[in-house]
């Protein structure tokens, strides 16, 4: 069995229209809201092995505040650039190379790529997974590799706003 978390980066500012979108840092709910979202991952225990994300200026800000407060060494968090604009098909096409020795792993990307790779891996029907959101499925697997669409199970979901 492997697990899974879908974690879409935290809010981000778009005070600055001259940065190019890869550059947008996070805004001040964001710097506030993923920490929280790692508090609440490290309550459940949702330790993961191995961290991927995006290196997008907001999904880097979002996941290095997660894995601080997970206690995850952010120096070995993977940068993965084809999170960034990742279709369902790329994200699966990620996680499907990962190694077998790894069995829970934190994937942080963006929309609209996270919310049809959850929806695809689970059948559920989310409209759309908000910022900071974490969305933990389990996949019935004993190889990456073996990862399909359908195949897997929704542990949970939440975001900063079901519970201030």
């Amino acid at each position: 069995m492997k697990t899974l978390i879908l974690l879409r980066h935290a809010k981000s500012s778009w005070k600055h229209p001259e940065l190019d979108d890869f550059d947008r840092p996070l805004n001040k709910r964001g710097l506030h809201d993923a920490p929280v979202m790692g508090r609440r991952l490290a309550q459940h225990e949702a330790l993961p092995d191995r961290c991927l994300s995006s290196p997008a200026v907001r999904a880097a800000a979002t996941v290095m505040a997660v894995a601080e407060a997970l206690g995850y060494p952010v120096d070995a968090i993977a940068w993965e650039p084809r999170i960034y604009e990742a279709t369902s098909a790329t994200l699966l096409d990620i996680v499907r190379q990962q190694p077998d020795n790894i069995e829970h792993i934190l994937l942080v990307g963006h929309n609209p790529g996270l919310t049809d790779f959850a929806n695809a891996l689970t059948g559920d029907t989310l409209d759309n997974l908000p910022t900071a959101a974490a969305y933990t499925l389990t996949l019935p697997i004993e190889h990456w590799r073996d990862a399909a669409f359908g195949s897997g199970t929704r542990n949970a979901y939440e975001y900063p706003k079901d519970r201030n």
